[in-house]
């Protein structure tokens, strides 16, 4: 069997704040195999967008990281794989990344062309001419029509879809082994976030990338993934093949948020919601995190932290999940 690309060992974040430290991404550990789509789901501020960041030494001033991060890359030509916990040394060079929002990640006064060629010059130096050759290919090979000519436009005369196009591009000039995601798709209408999901499958497949997707969209995961990460309150509760998981969840708060999601919502239409809200990083309950909002917690559930139970295959942190299957859930 391969060695994971990427292989997170309990980590952990710390956010320095005026009110005092926070703790968003609380012990948290996955593994991602060469060619692999891994999913992260879960309310907003559950971690998940932290932890990418996290993986990639991207935290914001008073951030810092605990914990194993380590890649594992193919150095080609015959030559042995690279394994390092340094990330300095795969950022833009086996890792790339694609956000949220293009345009805070897009430099408003560089051109398009500008921006991809700076891309493609961080990984090998070419003539400027076939630079610009590359720069073609590549927005031609994520769909931007015309690319000669857009290649000359700034990132704001694109629309959000094109924009959005051009940050892969961008991140593909590096070449990547493995590519983070964070919710690429979540400032798009639907059509164009269908057309992004198709051209990330076929990348995927064509150029053999594992890929870590973050998203809040349970449909999405669940289009792109082959495993899904369930995170609440800096934790993963629940972890396993997203068919099986989506199908047959084996966590309350798996449960919950398929019943809230109109794309898994029963047949009659109407959504539930998750009663409270998510736990303050500073100050986490003891026991099950998700207790003071669960239907089925026991009075065993709100004492000691309960971590994933399971294999490396389908893991959950509950410890009563027969309940859910009481309740045919």
């Amino acid at each position: 069997m391969s060695r994971p690309v990427l292989s997170v060992g309990e980590l952990r974040v710390d956010l320095a704040l005026g009110g005092g430290t926070m703790h968003p991404v609380d012990g948290v550990s996955f593994e991602v195999a060469p060619g692999e789509s891994l999913g992260i789901v879960g309310e907003s501020g559950s971690g998940k967008s932290l932890t990418l960041k996290a993986v990639l030494g991207l935290l914001p001033p008073g951030g810092t990281a605990g914990g194993d991060i380590r890649f594992a890359f193919d150095a080609g030509g015959g030559r042995a794989e690279r394994v390092t916990a340094d990330v300095e040394r795969v950022r833009g060079h086996g890792v790339a990344m694609i956000f949220q929002e293009p345009m805070t990640a897009l430099n408003p006064t560089m051109r398009v062309g500008e921006l991809i060629g700076e891309a493609v010059g961080a990984r090998r130096r070419m003539p400027r001419r076939e630079v610009r050759a590359r720069v073609i290919e590549l927005m031609a090979s994520v769909g931007i029509p015309e690319p000669e000519r857009r290649a000359r436009m700034w990132p704001h005369e694109l629309s959000g879809g094109l924009r959005q196009r051009v940050m892969i591009a961008a991140a593909l000039a590096t070449e990547p082994e493995l590519l983070l995601c964070d919710e690429p798709t979540t400032a798009l209408d639907v059509t164009v976030q269908a057309q992004i999901l198709e051209l990330l499958r076929r990348l995927r497949t064509e150029r053999g990338l594992a890929m870590v997707f973050v998203s809040h969209d349970l449909a999405v995961v669940a289009e792109v993934c082959d495993r899904v990460a369930v995170m609440y309150a800096g934790r993963i509760v629940e972890i396993g093949p997203v068919e099986e998981v989506l199908r047959s969840p084996k966590h309350p708060y798996t449960a919950a948020l398929l019943a809230s999601a109109p794309s898994f919502a029963g047949g009659d239409g109407a959504l539930a919601t998750i009663p409270g809200t998510p736990p303050d990083p500073r100050r986490f309950p003891e026991g099950c995190r998700f207790a003071p909002r669960c239907a089925f917690a026991q009075d065993d559930c709100r004492r000691a932290p309960h971590e994933l139970v399971g294999d490396a295959r389908r893991a959950t942190a509950c410890i009563h999940p027969e309940m859910l299957m009481e309740v045919g859930v």
